[in-house]
Parts: C-alpha cells; structure tokens; sequence
C-alpha cells in the first residue's frame, strides 16, 4: 500500500511532532545590566572604608563582609587596651592596605551590581551616610591615640615613682652605698624632663629634683660632715649631666656646703687612725677648689688648735699623744709646704718631745724592752737634741733593770763619769769581748776587748774550791779604767754569743766609797767545761 503524496506546495507535518529549538542551537544571551551609577560605586567605597565592610553588606557580598568584620576584630584585639608603644607599624600598615583594596573592590563591584533593594530606594542618602561613617574609623583613631598618650603619661607617672622610691631608699644610707640607686633615679629624671618635658610628668621633674638635693644632701644638715662630702660631691656635679634648666636653684647650691664639709672633715680627722691621708685630701680639695673660701682660711689656725691639744695630752699618756702626733704629722706634710711649714716645724718639736716623754713613761712603768727601743730611737733620730744624753743612760738603765730590777728604782740622769771619783779598773778575764753596763750616780757603758788566751772556768768545782780569776800576769787581761762618784750602783756584764757559746748577760751591784780603789775581773764559767 502506497502513502498518498500531497501536491506540491502543500504544507505537511508529522504525525505527533511538535515545534521547538533546533538541536544544537544556543539559546540568545541575557542582556547584560546596564552600568550602575557612580555614586553607588562611591558610596560602596566609601562604607568599606568605615572598617564595618558595609560596601559589601550594601551589595548583598557578605564573604567580604565577614573578612572585613574578621579583619577589624583582629586589629582591635592587638590594639586594645590601647598601650604607651601602640600598635606595631607593620600591623597598621596592612590594614590600611587591606582597606584600600576592600574599598577598592565595594566601588568595582558595586559599578555592576544594583544596591540592596533598601538603599536603592534612598540611594541620595547612601553617599552621605557613606561620608558620615567614614568618621568612625577617624573617630577611633583620634580616640585610640587619646588613649594612647593617656597611656604614655600613666608610664612615665610610673616611672617617676619608681625614681622617688630609690631617692626615698637611699635616705639615711651613706651616699657611696645607694649611690647606684640615686644615680638610677637621676637618669630617670633627666630622661623624663627632657624628652617628655611637656608632660605632665616631665612637668614634676624640676620639683622632684629639689626633693632630691635634700635627700642626698641630708647628711649635711645632720652635721655629718665626712659622710656629707661624697653627697656634696656628687650635687655639685649634677649641672655636669642634668639640663641646668630643670636643676633650677639646684645649681651651685653645694659649693658652700661642701667646702664647709671639706674643712670640718679634714681638721676634725686629722691624726685619727686609718685617715691621716683622707684629712690630708680633704684639705687639698678645699685649697684647691675654693682657695678663697672663709673656710680655707681657717684651715691653719684650726690644725695649730689642734696641735696645742695634742701637746696638752703628752703630759697626761705620752705615748699615746705621740703616736697621735705621727699621724697629725703625716696629714701636715701631705698639704701644700709653702703654707704649712712653720706648722710642720712646730709638729716635729711636738714629736721629739713626746718621743722623750714616752721613753721615761716606759722607763716608770717597768716597760723596760719599750723604753730601750724608744730612748734608743730618740738618741739616733735627735743626736743634737740637750734630753740625747739622758735618754742614752735611760736606755742603759733599762737594759740592766731587765737583770736587775734595782736599776729602774730611778730614773738616771743625764750624767756621765767626768774623770773624777774612786778609780775602778775592769778586766776581761774571758773568751770574746764583753760589755760592762752600769747606772747609779752616773751611767755608762765600756767594751773590753777579748783576751785571746782566756777561756771558761768550771761551773762545778771541787769542795772548798774558787774560781782565781785574773791571776795572772796582769798584762794579760785586756783592761780600761772607769772614775765612778761614791755611791751604789747596778752594772751588767754582756757578752755576745758565739758558735760554740750562747749570750751571757750577767748582772751585779757595787758600793763605790770615797778613799778606795777598785778592780772588777769579768769571767766566763761553763757547766761543761
């Protein structure tokens, strides 16, 4: 069966088609939206410079939002509270960066999307209201730096404080041991008042600056004048490392003080042990620095006051004034010479004349081994000086009273055997030379020389027996010829030891009568021979 064929022309269809796109075709493109006006651009831009990301909530773009609330969050955890230091500039310098191209961004995209249905229908307040929170993050800024000097000044309050609590420390201290403390202090001062002058800490420095004169100079008012010296020092320095405008009356404040300090320390210790140098420099330093000061006048007549002292007290323990003496005298000689050597002459008088006293103190006393040493010293140091004599024969009586207590009942004179009076001739009947010592109505010693052929007699001799001393041929015996006055005296005979003998000392006493002659034969016994 054959389909019939419609004629030509005849429009057909088949059977159940329906008409529709041609397969593989593309369907037409929507028309792209027309640009939006530039005041939404503005607009957008402007609220994302508000750091609220509001451009972005204005398009309905709320990742963006959200990074830039994120943003904003994290920049106000690391600057709050708000600190003296700020924030560091890196972190500023990224967000600022972050707002431009989020601004930036808001206007790009708001040139191709419509604004929220909300705005679009008061789009001539959306600029306005843009500009007005623009103020927020000027308004904050404004606010965080408010808070930040308020910061600053809170620390440098601090700081000052803490520079009271050192000065408020160091009182009552001798400056040398809280001088680090202060020193801290003043460093925190001068910094303060000077780089932060116009704060109001900085505004408090040159007050705190006179509650610290008074601190550091409290010795001073308290009459201490030795521990005030350092302190002063230090005051009188201070123009030298602190702004003279925040020192105020500060300045040249301890010049008089501290000379009076000066002169009251070194000529109240001069002659004290342990500070006859430091006197000395005392004394220098106010010579030196204030030489026309009232204070440097009163230096000489001050010392000489002194000595007149010292002298009054070799009459009362010369010894000990002496040695006092020494001491003043090692602070005279340290000061300008041209000034004081009248003084030093009148110190070595003083000296020579208790160096005298103490030998015949020592002599009373029984301190016999000091009085040799002493009266012996004199008679080398002052070989011209009248007391020479007697403070020889003072040594030699002491030297027999140690053998025989009776020499030291008197103190000698300075009398010596003129050549008249009862002969006494001394021999040396023993090996070595001997020297004979004696005291009585004059003192003296003499020195036989040794008898080459004499030798110990035996300690232990047989029953009934006698050592027969000098019974030889006269010549033998190395002899000298003493001419004593009559009267008892205390002699003792010294022999120096050798390599096969100790020191011999041996003492004795003799009645020297008018009208007789005498002789004196010094021997040696041995235990052994």
């Amino acid at each position: 069966m054959y389909d019939a064929v419609p004629p030509p022309g005849t429009p057909t269809m088949a059977l159940g088609a329906m008409p529709g796109p041609v397969p593989g075709a593309v369907p037409p493109a929507a028309p792209p939206l027309p640009p939006q006006p530039w005041p939404s651009a503005v607009a957008a831009g402007l609220l994302n410079l508000s750091c609220l990301g509001l451009g972005y909530v204005l398009l309905r773009q709320w990742i963006g939002a959200v990074v830039c609330w994120a943003a904003t969050v994290a920049l106000l955890v690391a600057a709050l509270p708000a600190d003296p230091d700020g924030v560091p500039a890196g972190v500023l310098v990224a967000y600022g960066v972050f707002l431009i191209l989020a601004a930036l961004d808001a206007a790009r995209r708001a040139r191709r999307t419509p604004l929220a249905s909300w705005a679009s229908a008061r789009q001539g307040l959306v600029v306005p209201l843009a500009l007005v929170l623009f103020a927020v993050p000027v308004g904050g800024g404004l606010a965080y730096g408010a808070a930040r000097d308020e910061a600053k000044e809170q620390r440098l309050l601090e700081q000052l404080a803490a520079a009271d609590k050192l000065v408020k420390d160091g009182e009552g201290q001798a400056f040398t041991s809280a001088e680090a403390g202060y020193r801290s202090a003043l460093d925190t001062y001068q910094r303060i008042g000077t780089k932060h002058s116009g704060s109001r800490a900085g505004k408090l420095v040159p007050d705190r600056l006179q509650t610290y004169y008074a601190s550091v100079s409290a010795p001073y008012g308290q009459k201490d004048y030795c521990k005030a010296v350092p302190a002063l020092k230090h005051l009188r320095d201070l123009p030298r490392t602190v702004d003279r405008g925040l020192l105020g009356t500060v300045v040249g404040r301890a010049d008089e003080p501290l000379a009076e300090s000066w002169f009251q320390c070194g000529t109240g210790t001069a002659g004290n042990a342990g500070q006859e140098t430091s006197s000395a420099e005392h004394l220098n330093a106010l010579l030196t620095t204030f030489p026309q000061s009232p204070f440097a006048q009163k230096v000489e007549p001050a010392l000489r006051e002194a000595l007149r002292t010292r002298d009054k007290s070799v009459g009362v323990a010369p010894c000990a004034a002496t040695e006092d003496l020494r001491r003043f005298d090692t602070t005279v000689d340290a000061l300008p010479s041209a000034a004081f050597a009248s003084l030093g002459r009148d110190v070595g008088r003083s000296i020579q004349r208790g160096d005298f006293a103490c030998g015949i103190d020592q002599f009373k006393k029984k301190d016999y081994a000091e009085a040799i040493s002493t009266m012996n010293d004199y008679v080398k140091a002052y070989p011209d000086s009248p007391q020479t004599a007697q403070a020889r024969n003072v040594a030699i009586a002491a030297e027999i009273a140690e053998e025989t207590p009776a020499a030291g009942n008197k103190v000698p004179s300075g009398a010596t055997s003129d050549g008249s009076g009862m002969v006494m001739v001394v021999s040396n009947d023993g090996p070595g030379e001997v020297e004979l010592l004696y005291t009585g109505p004059v003192t003296g010693r003499i020195t036989l020389p040794a008898c080459g052929s004499c030798k110990a007699y035996p300690g232990i001799l047989p029953v009934g027996g006698k050592v027969k001393a000098c019974s030889g041929p006269s010549s033998k015996y190395p002899k000298r010829t003493l001419t004593l006055p009559p009267g008892n005296y205390q002699m003792l005979q010294k022999r120096d030891g050798t390599s096969t003998s100790a020191e011999v000392k041996k003492g004795s006493t003799a009645k020297i009568e008018s009208g007789y002659s005498y002789t004196n034969c010094l021997y040696v016994t041995s235990l052994f021979g």
